[in-house]
């Protein structure tokens, strides 16, 4: 097993297979490319959210709120960055936690940055993330900024003293940048998670406590799904997700094994098929990526297999969605294995302000991933999907797209522990 403090060295022999220089420059050709040849965006501040996959609005839980209690008085001080298409910024619902005070807030462009202020009903706004995280009043940062810029900006966020929340995925395509990533949060010391909606999805958060309950016993096979079709492309900073390779995006669907065992894949072989639609053509965006379709093929940490697909481009039934089967149980809607009695499979109260406008987005997760973070702030302890756990999911991702242009070669991914 690979670890990050001998990576360098073990780039053939624990990483993945093949010459370390093919790697990099491809990754080197397609962060230039995006700087020089995709579109710049504006910005999408009109973006109508109920046309996004994920922002639909699922029914509400009246009882959302039911068993709540304060752990404590304690009001962390939080200053978010980022309101671009999907206006993460504000649908966390940060601002609407009593435990939590918005002191500052961030986008590059000002009319966003005004909308965000309000949105989170704060006064105080900065030009640019590099700016706010200087402010000594912030303890904590949550990165809503474009995919390509989040290590970057959280690992400025940590190295100023900020604890950090981020968007997936925690890297975007660099395995370089996910061990700078790994190195600069246990240096440091602080609190680092990735909000992946999957994790709290109703269905996940069940399969995790049927799993650590031992109801599942050791899962042998579990699928995972992200169909997001896009006919056309999404409006995104200097147009990031214009022909994104899927696997480079990849949380959504991997979540269905790491986010319920806790555990990580260990080998991939991904088949790319080529697209129907021009963005997915090689020379139509800057990754020089030819698949719509992603289709990952992994070996579990349990010694089990994992089939997890991402596509941006087969129309019909879409959204994030997995199943699990465990030698003990199964979980494909609903469970069924053992007869045994199981810990309550509700996902955690809320405080009453946070089930708001909000709630019901990706699948009512916006709220839940929020108050873990909160909590784990409050209760000084690590969160459910930490430093760990986001690199193991989406750094399997960006070996299964290297695969895939390799006609789906078998390869080891870097594990990462805490």
């Amino acid at each position: 097993m690979s670890t990050p403090s001998d990576r360098v060295a073990s780039i053939t022999a624990g990483r993945v297979p093949g010459p370390a220089s093919s790697r990099r420059d491809f990754l080197h050709l397609a962060g230039a490319a995006l700087g020089a040849a995709l579109p710049l965006s504006a910005g999408a501040q009109g973006a109508d959210l109920t046309k996004i996959q994920g922002f639909e609005q699922a029914a509400r839980d009246p009882d959302l709120s039911v068993g709540w209690k304060p752990v404590s008085e304690r009001r962390i001080r939080v200053g978010i960055a980022g309101y671009g298409v999907c206006k993460f910024g504000a649908v966390f619902g940060f601002q609407d936690h009593p435990n939590v005070e918005v002191v500052a807030v961030t986008d590059l462009f000002p009319d966003r940055c005004a909308a965000l202020a309000r949105e989170c009903r704060c006064a105080k706004t900065y030009p640019s993330l590099e700016e706010m995280i200087k402010d000594p009043r912030i303890e904590a940062v949550f990165v809503a900024t474009d995919a390509p810029s989040h290590a970057r900006h959280c690992i400025a966020a940590l190295k100023h003293g900020k604890h950090v929340a981020v968007a997936v995925p925690a890297v975007f395509g660099s395995l370089e940048e996910a061990d700078l990533l790994w190195e600069t949060v246990r240096t440091t010391g602080l609190t680092y998670m990735m909000f992946e909606t999957s994790a709290f999805h109703a269905d996940l958060h069940a399969m995790r406590e049927i799993y650590r309950a031992g109801g599942l016993g050791k899962v042998v096979y579990a699928e995972g799904e992200y169909y997001h079709y896009m006919s056309e492309p999404i409006d995104s900073y200097q147009g990031w997700r214009i022909g994104l390779p899927p696997q480079w995006y990849p949380t959504h669907s991997n979540a269905y094994y790491p986010c319920v065992t806790g555990g990580s894949f260990t080998r991939v072989s991904c088949i790319g098929t080529p697209s129907l639609i021009d963005e997915f053509k090689p020379g139509n965006n800057g990754y020089r990526n030819p698949f719509g379709t992603e289709i990952a093929m992994f070996q579990t940490s349990e010694g089990g297999s994992a089939r997890m697909a991402v596509s941006w481009d087969t129309p019909g039934a879409s959204g994030e969605m997995g199943r699990i089967r465990g030698q003990r149980g199964t979980f494909y809607g609903e469970y069924k294995g053992l007869e045994k009695k199981l810990p309550p499979l509700k996902r955690p109260p809320l405080p009453p302000g946070v089930a708001g406008a909000y709630s019901g987005h990706h699948g009512g997760s916006h709220g839940p991933l929020m108050n873990e973070f909160v909590m784990a702030l409050l209760e000084n302890r690590t969160p459910l999907v930490n430093i760990a756990m986001a690199l193991n999911l989406t750094v399997s991702g960006i070996v299964a797209h290297q695969s895939a242009l390799r006609d789906g070669e078998w390869m080891k991914i870097p594990q990462y522990r805490l």
